[in-house]
């Protein structure tokens, strides 16, 4: 429900409560419960309308999804969860990315996360079996790193497969 409500906090700041309405209704929803689980595929129809309703404003179907991606942590991070994960993680960019893991596994139902490190200040972070699109995770991933301080972070997603991805993390 957390993200469900970052996600429609966003379309209300950016185009209105009338659009964050609509979005929240492409879900099948009326209303919204922070604490409450709700299905993925709730979250993936809520989410292509709202790529729909911000792309004339964010550029395009990539960027929308990559800004919602960020909002999506900066709420995680906000909440009693993310505070832990932040403690946990330190001013550690790879504590971070190695916390998200664990981190992932308790808050889906779904897929697997691994961290491979490439260097001091790189990894490669793969998802399997997860079904939000690349530039959405992309904006997680860029937005973890820069919550614990990490300088000119940048993510680049490449797809193995339709719900195989995997991202090269600098920072």
């Amino acid at each position: 429900g957390m993200f469900f409500q970052g996600v429609v906090g966003v379309v209300n700041f950016l185009q209105g409560e009338g659009a964050g309405a609509k979005c929240l209704a492409a879900s099948g929803l009326e209303e919204l419960n922070a604490a409450e689980l709700y299905p993925v595929t709730r979250f993936l129809e809520m989410t292509a309308e709202v790529t729909r309703v911000l792309r004339p404003q964010l550029g395009d179907w990539e960027q929308a999804l990559r800004y919602i991606g960020t909002q999506a942590t900066v709420d995680f991070l906000a909440s009693m969860f993310g505070r832990e994960l932040m403690q946990a993680a330190g001013r550690n960019p790879r504590k971070m990315l190695q916390h998200m893991v664990e981190n992932y596994r308790v808050a889906v139902s779904y897929g697997e996360r691994s961290v491979l490190w490439t260097g001091d200040h790189s990894a490669r972070f793969v998802m399997r079996r997860d079904f939000m699109p690349a530039p959405y995770h992309e904006g997680v991933l860029q937005a973890a790193l820069e919550a614990v301080g990490a300088q000119d972070v940048q993510v680049h997603g490449r797809q193995l497969s339709l719900l195989d991805t995997e991202y090269d993390v600098s920072w």
